[in-house]
């Protein structure tokens, strides 16, 4: 996917601007529906528009009365696409063609203003589906950041939902106000959102065992998980979104030392792209790999413990020889049975001149020592 340019770099790098003496485009009015269901029909002032060029490049930015798109493909008045319907195709004065559409909430985060980092299509779409956010879920967000995952979430709740949003930092929670603000046309109904620590937040103003899922994507998710299990109906899920490995790990060891929880689930998504023109039919030579770590569990009941897990050894516990064994990384070994089968087979197979499997402290045969 090619990123779309942010509205600030869209006045630098492609050159849309306004005319001489414009003032700043008026606040989108509220729409009577949320989301990308209002922006439907012919283009609106007001409302944001996406460009894409034959070269793939797009940009993205809002329709004004006053307003001029400018960029190395050509060039519009916002007057003369607004009544276009979604899908047109216009050729600009220089003869280069452009594509007109709504953006997708995925292309509207890559766009959007960040105060910090955004979680991408692959993982947000990996958390509402394995942690099934329903209609009408009650869930529990934490690390707001920007906004993207919000509104994913938003519109998988739907407005009969709740979602309490915490985010740390109060001009972080601001700049994914007016994202997510940007995006519904409007305060979404369902949406509470709330700034400072998360534990605080949630014995204040959350009843025990009332929310569906919890959601964390902050540095430190371990520190919250007496809080989060306290919010979490029984059956509830918990996510949690971190970027490195030594986060994952401690993560699921809280997890499991807290007794609250089933055994943790880990996995990361890896997207690749294709290049399909004709015969030419090959993966492209980039690809979005790690962006970060997912891990899910669910709550247990009240005075239930977690199932009995066979637990590897602990860190530097080894056997009395010093060495590692098998277990100790999990590692999947043959049964003897399957091993005595498998040399017998193998021995059927050799040829007179087989390679012999010397003892350690053996001399090496005549042969070796006279080429030695």
């Amino acid at each position: 996917m090619t990123p779309s340019a942010s509205p600030d770099e869209i006045h630098d790098k492609s050159g849309e601007s306004s005319e001489p003496g414009d003032q700043p485009a008026p606040r989108t009015l509220s729409q009577e529906i949320l989301g990308q269901a209002g922006r439907r029909g012919p283009f609106r002032y007001g409302e944001r528009i996406q460009v894409t060029d034959s070269k793939g490049r797009k940009n993205t930015f809002v329709l004004d009365e006053r307003g001029y798109f400018q960029s190395v493909r050509g060039s519009f008045h916002h007057r003369d696409v607004v009544g276009l319907q979604e899908g047109s195709v216009i050729t600009t004065e220089s003869g280069h063609e452009l594509l007109l559409l709504r953006p997708l909430l995925a292309d509207y985060v890559l766009s959007m203003p960040r105060g910090a980092q955004v979680v991408y299509a692959k993982d947000s779409g990996q958390i509402i589906a394995l942690g099934d956010i329903f209609p009408g879920a009650r869930v529990l967000e934490a690390g707001v950041g920007s906004g993207a995952l919000t509104m994913n979430l938003l519109s998988a709740i739907g407005e009969s939902g709740h979602l309490l949003s915490i985010e740390r930092r109060e001009d972080f929670a601001r700049i994914a106000a007016s994202n997510v603000d940007s995006w519904f046309g409007g305060h979404h109904p369902a949406w509470e959102l709330r700034a400072g620590d998360f534990a605080e937040v949630v014995a204040a103003h959350v009843e025990p065992a009332s929310i569906d899922r919890v959601v964390l994507d902050m540095l430190a998710p371990w520190e919250n998980i007496e809080a989060a299990a306290r919010a979490l109906a029984p059956g509830g899920v918990f996510l949690a979104y971190v970027a490195t490995v030594t986060q994952l790990s401690r993560t699921v060891e809280a997890l499991r030392h807290c007794g609250l929880f089933t055994e943790p689930e880990s996995w990361e998504s890896m997207v690749r792209t294709w290049n399909v023109d004709g015969l030419a039919v090959r993966p492209d030579h980039r690809m979005v790999a790690h962006t970060g770590f997912l891990l899910s569990a669910r709550r247990l009941a009240a005075g239930s413990a977690p199932l009995t897990r066979k637990r590897p050894p602990a860190r530097g516990a080894y056997d009395e020889g010093g060495y590692w064994l098998p277990e100790d990384v999990k590692e999947r070994t043959s049964t003897d049975k399957k091993v005595r089968r498998v040399l017998r087979d193998c021995r059927a197979k050799q040829p007179e001149d087989a390679t012999p499997v010397l003892p350690a402290g053996a001399a090496p045969r005549q042969s070796e020592s006279h080429h030695d």
